[in-house]
Parts: C-alpha cells; structure tokens; sequence
C-alpha cells in the first residue's frame, strides 16, 4: 500500500475512533479558563452565557467527527446513458480549523472523477467536503482525505481535488498576511498518470469563471 494513503487510512481512522469526551459542563468550565486566561471576567454579564455559546458553535464547528465518508458517498446512480467522461463540481464553499491554531481557514473546493459504473449525487461531494472540513485540519490532509474518500468509495478512473484556501493563522497573527491563499491538489488514476488530463482539468476549471 502506497505510504502516503496508509498515512492517511490511519490518520483518518484515529479522527473517526470515538474517544472519551468530556462533560457539556466540563467543556463550559474550559471555555471559563480561557476566558480568565485571556484578561477578563467570565462572570461579567457579557461574558455569561459564552461558555455555553463556545461549546455549542464547537459541536457545529466539528461535526465532522460524528460523520463518516462512506455514508456521504453510499447511493451511486447507475442510469446514466453510458456516461463516463469527467464529472467536475467547482466552487464547492467550505470553512475549517487549523488543527495548529484553531482559528478556521476558508476557502473552495473543486472536484474531479471519473465515474466507472454510475455517478454519486453532485450534493454529496459537497457534503464529502464537509465532513472532512468540520474537523480540526490541515489543508493538505484535508485534501487529500477528499481524493482518498471517493477512491475509495466509487473506485472512479481517476480523481482529482483542488482546494484553495486563505489561512486566519496566517492573515490573524504570525507574519500577518491578508489575502494570500492556499492551492493544494491531489491527483489520481488517470488524473495522475496523464498529464493531459491535468491540462484538461485545468482548462475547465478557468473556463467555468
């Protein structure tokens, strides 16, 4: 097995693993240590309810974890005419977190396949995206956890995935750099064995702006 994709095999089955989590209010007095941390009063009337807030945005920042691939990807339509020439889905919005810093990083994603057997329902890669972005992440796993997913699921002739991204780690603190972005790809089957076809994905990509 390729060392990069047991990489991320094993990377995706500790995310997916349950692990022991703690308490609502467990989590609550966290936020409240923080607060304090930070300078200022968690009693104070505007800072009451914060932890409470924090902890419930946290459970949609990161439902991911409580969602799996397979699920997203399981109904495939096969009453497709014969069609077996590239699927792309661009534009796909996204928002994560840093797994450095938690603090997200926004941006797009754009997908590739080509179907052998039937297509997935184009919501459904959408939704791919997002049950790996609602995880604490890096933009280059997260990319390729994408590619890895529908290889895995719809055993296409070929995948290909680029995310674009703009880091708040980066725009936020450190060197403080607004609008710079992020380009990461990842490329499979004929996607990778063809450089055509990167030209050919490519040239999509610019041509639907």
């Amino acid at each position: 097995m390729d060392a990069v994709v047991k990489s991320l095999l094993d990377r995706n089955e500790t995310a997916e693993t349950p692990v022991e989590r703690p308490t609502r209010e467990e989590a609550e007095a966290a936020v409240r240590v923080l607060l304090r941390w930070a300078g200022d009063n968690p009693e104070r009337e505007g800072l009451k309810e914060t932890p409470r807030r924090v902890v419930k945005a946290y459970e949609e920042f990161f439902r991911g974890y409580q969602e799996d691939a397979g699920e997203a990807l399981a109904r495939v339509f096969e009453e497709v005419e014969g069609y077996d020439d590239l699927v792309l889905v661009r534009d796909i919005p996204f928002f994560s977190h840093c797994e450095h810093h938690v603090v997200p990083f926004v941006g797009k994603a754009h997908i590739a396949y080509y179907p052998t057997g039937g297509v997935v329902g184009l919501s459904k890669l959408a939704r791919l995206v997002d049950v790996y972005a609602r995880r604490l992440q890096t933009q280059e796993a997260m990319t390729a956890q994408i590619a890895t997913a529908i290889n895995q699921h719809l055993t296409p002739r070929g995948v290909a995935v680029l995310v674009e991204a703009e880091h708040m780690c980066m725009s936020m603190r450190g060197v403080m750099k607004q609008g710079s972005s992020t380009v990461t790809v990842q490329f499979s089957g004929v996607f990778r064995d063809d450089p055509a076809e990167q030209v050919h994905f490519y040239t999509l990509l610019r041509g639907a702006r």
